[in-house]
């Protein structure tokens, strides 16, 4: 993270990144999430049910795949899949990604973990609501101290083809991680909302910012599904921040957990869970 990088990450509470996957890496992520999403939006209706504990949302568990998913494949909706690691190895050029870590150990004091993980599929249609911003602090908080960032919760969007603006770009009001005050503008609509730019991107490119920021998605008015991967990161501490599972361990199956490496295994809490003991390896 350079000079320029640090100085506006802390000024606006996000950059974004060019080039940050290979032109491979993007073939590979997006064919991956093109088969995922034929067999989650076949699947999304069906048992067995999962009812999240925040907000009551409804997800499908696909159990042998391991990942859940909620929403419809349908004009105006989103396909959520969340925990999607477990579901294909093609993902896991993602874990322990050298230049997102060197990103995430700048802006993340003590030993970080991935605490969310998810596939976002926008139909034509759809925004996503304003949220976040202000003082909001907890496990969202944004700081700065001697040492330098002390962020809680980040996320790194990357993006597996262009999004333009009129694709539902994702959205920033800047600033908004150090406001002391809330927004005082009624409604989630970011199309809306005084201050809120788009951020239009290419394949290959990510975004990184502080949870503490207010953000959202911007209506897509192209006939182009819009797909994104969303990784969250955070202090080892911190556990699951996906819906389906809030405040739980990360969910991680066996099967995937045993084909990490111990640095990859690093990135998730999984102690002292049953994959801990039987694996081993240092948390």
């Amino acid at each position: 993270m350079n000079e320029i990088e640090q100085y506006e990450f802390d000024r606006v509470g996000y950059i974004t990144i060019p080039g940050l996957l290979t032109e491979d890496q993007v073939g590979n992520l997006a064919a991956a999430i093109d088969a995922l999403e034929e067999e989650a939006a076949g699947r999304v209706a069906q048992s067995p049910r999962w009812t999240s504990a925040i907000g009551q949302f409804e997800y499908h568990h696909n159990v042998e795949r391991g990942y859940y998913v909620n929403g419809a494949r349908e004009t105006g909706n989103t396909l959520m899949i969340e925990d999607f690691f477990n579901a294909d190895p093609v993902f896991d050029v993602l874990v322990d990604h050298a230049p997102t870590m060197s990103y995430i150990h700048a802006i993340v004091q003590e030993r970080p973990t991935i605490n969310n993980s998810e596939i976002r599929i926008r139909y034509p249609g759809n925004q996503t609501g304003t949220h976040m911003g202000g003082p909001i602090g907890g496990k969202h908080r944004y700081g700065y101290n001697q040492g330098g960032f002390d962020c809680m919760m980040v996320r790194m969007v990357y993006f597996v083809h262009d999004v333009g603006p009129e694709d539902g770009p994702f959205c920033v009001v800047p600033a908004t991680h150090k406001s002391n005050m809330k927004s005082p503008y009624q409604g989630t609509d970011p199309d809306k909302e005084p201050g809120m730019i788009g951020l239009p991107v290419e394949a290959g490119d990510c975004i990184l910012f502080t949870e503490n920021l207010r953000h959202g998605g911007l209506t897509n008015l192209s006939n182009t599904t819009r797909k994104t991967i969303h990784v969250g990161y955070g202090p080892f501490w911190m556990k699951s921040q996906n819906i389906a599972t809030m405040d739980e361990d990360q969910y991680i199956l066996p099967e995937t957990y045993a084909r990490f490496t111990p640095e990859q295994r690093q990135l998730f809490r999984a102690w002292p869970t049953t994959l801990e003991r039987e694996f081993g390896g240092n948390h």
